[in-house]
C-alpha cells in the first residue's frame, strides 16, 4: 500500500493529470477525465493508477516468459527519458524516428544493422585508411544515419513481446504494425488521444517529461522483475533437468546391479525351469 502511495504522490507531482485544453479532446477519453480546470481537462488520477499497475503486471509477466519489451517515443519530451531510462534494464527503444516496416518488414531492418556492424567494423580496425576521403565521408553519413534511426534495437532479434507508446498520435504507424502482428501496445495517452488504440491505455500528460519519466521509470522497474522471474525460472528448470538426470543414472546402475547379480548366480539361479533339469 505504501508503494502504492509513493506512486501516486509522483505522478501528482509531475503533473500527469494536467490533461489538454478541453477544445482538443477525444470524447472516447470520457471516462478517464475528472472534470474541467481554467479550460484544461484533469484526467482522473485513478484511472492513471490503474492503467499503470496493470501495465506493469502485464510487463512483468511477458519478460518473465522470456519475451521483451520495446520502448517508443519520438517526440523530444520521451527520447532522453528513454535513452536514460530503458538501457538500464536492456531493453530495445526507439526515440528517434519510427521507419515503417521495423516490425512488419523486420529481416529489412535487420539486414540494415547488419550493415552498421560491418561499417563499425571498417572504422574500429583501419579507420577507413584505405578509403579516399570521399568514399570516406559517405560511408560516414551512412553510419551515422543508421545509428541514428536504429542503434536502439540493435539487439532485438526477435519480436517484443509488448511495445510501450509514448503518445499514440504521433505514434501511429507503431501502432498499426503491432497490431497487424498481434503484438500487445501499452500507451501513455492525454485527452486528446484514441484509448481504442491501446490494448492497454495508461491516461495521462503525455507532454510532460516528468510525467513520462515516472511512467516509464515503473515500467522498467517492472521489466527488472520479469527478468528476475526469468532467471529463477531457468534456475529452477536447470535443478529439475540435473535432478531427473541424476535419478535416471541411479536407477540405470540399479539396474545393472541387479543385472550382474542376476548372472552371478548363474543360469540356473536365474532359470529355475533349468535348476529342476
Amino acid at each position: 500500500m505504501a508503494d502504492a502511495n509513493s506512486i501516486v504522490k509522483d505522478l501528482i507531482e509531475s503533473g500527469i493529470h494536467f490533461g489538454q485544453r478541453t477544445a482538443n479532446w477525444n470524447p472516447k477519453m470520457g471516462p478517464y477525465i475528472y472534470g474541467k480546470r481554467n479550460g484544461i481537462h484533469i484526467i482522473d488520477i485513478k484511472e492513471t493508477v490503474k492503467g499503470l499497475l496493470l501495465a506493469k503486471r502485464y510487463i512483468a509477466k511477458t519478460v518473465a516468459e522470456g519475451k521483451d519489451v520495446c520502448f517508443v517515443g519520438t517526440k523530444r519530451q520521451a527520447k532522453g527519458v528513454l535513452e536514460t531510462r530503458v538501457p538500464d534494464v536492456k531493453m530495445h527503444y526507439v526515440t528517434e524516428r519510427w521507419l515503417g516496416g521495423t516490425l512488419t518488414n523486420f529481416r529489412t531492418i535487420r539486414s540494415r544493422l547488419k550493415r552498421l556492424e560491418e561499417l563499425e567494423t571498417v572504422e574500429r580496425e583501419s579507420n577507413y585508411a584505405s578509403y579516399s576521403k570521399k568514399m570516406e565521408s559517405q560511408l560516414r553519413r551512412e553510419q551515422a544515419k543508421i545509428k541514428r534511426n536504429l542503434d536502439g534495437i540493435r539487439n532485438m532479434t526477435d519480436m517484443p513481446g509488448a511495445l510501450v507508446i509514448v503518445d499514440v498520435r504521433k505514434e501511429v504507424t507503431a501502432i498499426n504494425e503491432a497490431r497487424k502482428l498481434g503484438i500487445k501496445t501499452i500507451c501513455l495517452l492525454d485527452t486528446d488521444g484514441d484509448p481504442d488504440m491501446a490494448d492497454i491505455a495508461i491516461p495521462g500528460n503525455d507532454d510532460s517529461m516528468r510525467a513520462i519519466d515516472v511512467v516509464i521509470r515503473e515500467l522498467c522497474l517492472a521489466v527488472a522483475e520479469g527478468k528476475q522471474m526469468r532467471d529463477m525460472r531457468q534456475a529452477a528448470g536447470s535443478a529439475e533437468g540435473s535432478s531427473s538426470d541424476g535419478a535416471q543414472r541411479r536407477s540405470r546402475r540399479a539396474q545393472f546391479r541387479r543385472d550382474g547379480s542376476d548372472d552371478e548366480r548363474g543360469p540356473a539361479a536365474a532359470d529355475p525351469a533349468a535348476a529342476q533339469a
